[in-house]
């Protein structure tokens, strides 16, 4: 048995962790005092807690093996079985799972895929991916899932920061992106007052200003780009966004509430704490990447979704300081677990303390970017995120941009069309404004780039993740194959 006292857990906090899936009771919570949800298990020493993890663990993958032809078929292809399982380090045995296993698998035994563990009658939620890049994911939950979905979202939040008394705005898109549900649906296990507004309507932005003016609202989730408009809009309204009261705001979707001067950005605009949170939507609970009140980089919230920081060629798990992609399994779902999904995300993580108490693994720096959105001009590796960050820290710097990358007389081009503020109004200003961007960008990223500034407001906003890269490149390419027929 683990040395966590399970017994006492199940008495004082109605969690019962020695069953699997683990019951819990739906009607507690913490004190409002309380910093911790479930202090047993987040502030325990990782050695313990890891023998609780192993022990779900083990019943996941058990689970899988039984009910899942997808796994049983990987894991017999990879000699591993759920007899490999000994310890947590032997996890890193089991086969990886890319998003396109999960649309083959679908494709093949649809509409679910054969990891679906439960009868299709069983599904209660269905959600998925937008299939902008391919054929849409479709994620079947179960009802029991969603209130654990549920459970773990209230738990988190609270570390964030949130309590019953909040009354949380929500501006994000109610469709299939299950983000915004989850947020919903963490609320209200939470206890909280819920506005789920939603987003991307013509004109919503402005209601979404109005609404919160009349509420006094103190919580606010969206997307970080989302947010930043939100601002804007405010604004062009007259209102400062620091008088809607928001204590907390918390995002997903975006690198962007963990790049060091957009987190600036948003506190120092609505004069609240921003809390970075956010995984894959095949994970829900998302949140279990998430930032505490503290703000000293994502908790990895082991328990709920156990996450390995790995090589993203090997998918081997690295060591603490170490760059890797997340690697996320379930340990506590019954319909679609995800075992050794791979993110694609790049962050590096570490075992030092939070001021919170919580001693999870954490990422210091956030999810900061893509290896799938990485591009490559004159041989240097380039980040959006990094891009962003050089921007913000510049005083004139109007809050939108785009990356063009072209190519001329067989040269990499990076065009970084920036906007900035309206009373930069002097040709004199404008200048000194563009070397300081050019020579930020060429110390942080180096590479050159030809800085073209717009007005404020020149380019349009998003309501969802911002795109802010074209590479036209392969216009190029194209245009010599043309050339040469």
């Amino acid at each position: 048995m683990p040395s966590i006292d399970l017994q006492r857990i199940k008495r004082e906090r109605g969690v019962d962790l020695t069953v699997w899936p683990p019951r819990y009771d739906p009607v507690y919570r913490p004190q409002t005092t309380e910093q911790h949800w479930l202090p047993e298990i987040e502030c325990a020493a990782p050695a313990d807690r890891d023998e609780v993890i192993l022990l779900k663990l083990k019943r996941q993958v058990s689970y899988a093996w039984e009910r899942s032809p997808f796994y049983r078929r990987r894991w017999q292809e990879a000699g591993v079985s759920p007899d490999t399982l000994k310890s947590l380090a032997d996890l890193s045995r089991f086969p990886v799972v890319q998003k396109s296993d999960l649309r083959e698998a679908q494709s093949r035994a649809g509409p679910f895929g054969d990891y679906l563990c439960i009868d299709p009658a069983e599904v209660s939620r269905i959600h998925g991916t937008s299939g902008t890049t391919g054929l849409p994911t479709i994620f079947g939950v179960g009802a029991s899932d969603w209130e654990r979905i549920g459970e773990a979202h209230a738990r988190i939040m609270w570390g964030a920061g949130l309590r019953p008394d909040d009354r949380i705005m929500i501006c994000s898109f109610f469709s299939l992106y299950v983000g915004s549900w989850g947020s919903l649906k963490g609320g209200e296990r939470l206890g909280a007052t819920l506005l789920p507004f939603g987003a991307g309507v013509s004109g919503q932005t402005l209601m979404a200003v109005n609404w919160a003016r009349r509420l006094r609202l103190t919580a606010f989730y969206s997307t970080p780009s989302y947010a930043l408009h939100f601002a804007e809009t405010a604004k062009r309204e007259g209102c400062d966004p620091r008088s809607f009261g928001f204590r907390t705001l918390f995002f997903s979707g975006e690198p962007g509430a963990g790049i060091p001067a957009t987190k600036r950005l948003i506190e120092e605009t609505f004069g609240a704490r921003c809390i970075d949170m956010g995984s894959m939507a095949e994970m829900s609970p998302w949140m279990t990447n998430g930032e505490c009140q503290y703000r000293t980089g994502m908790h990895l919230w082991q328990d709920l979704v156990y996450t390995e920081i790995c090589d993203p060629a090997t998918f081997k798990p690295v060591d603490s300081g170490c760059e890797g992609t997340p690697v996320y399994t379930h340990l506590e779902r019954t319909s679609q677990p995800m075992i050794r999904l791979v993110s694609n995300d790049r962050t590096r993580w570490t075992s030092g303390s939070c001021a919170c108490g919580r001693t999870y693994p954490r990422l210091p720096d956030g999810l900061y970017g893509r290896y799938d959105d990485m591009f490559i001009v004159r041989g240097e590796n380039v980040y959006p995120s990094a891009v962003e960050d050089a921007l913000r820290s510049v005083d004139g710097f109007g809050g939108e941009f785009r990356v063009v990358i072209s190519r001329q007389d067989s040269m990499d081009e990076l065009l970084v069309r920036a906007e900035y503020l309206p009373e930069k109004n002097s040709p004199e200003e404008l200048e000194r404004l563009r070397l300081t961007m050019r020579d930020r960008l060429r110390s942080r990223i180096g590479v050159h780039p030809v800085i073209e500034l717009l007005r404020h407001g020149s380019l349009p906003r998003t309501e969802f993740k911002a795109r802010r890269i074209i590479d036209d490149r392969d216009l190029y390419h194209r245009g010599l194959a043309q050339d040469r027929k």
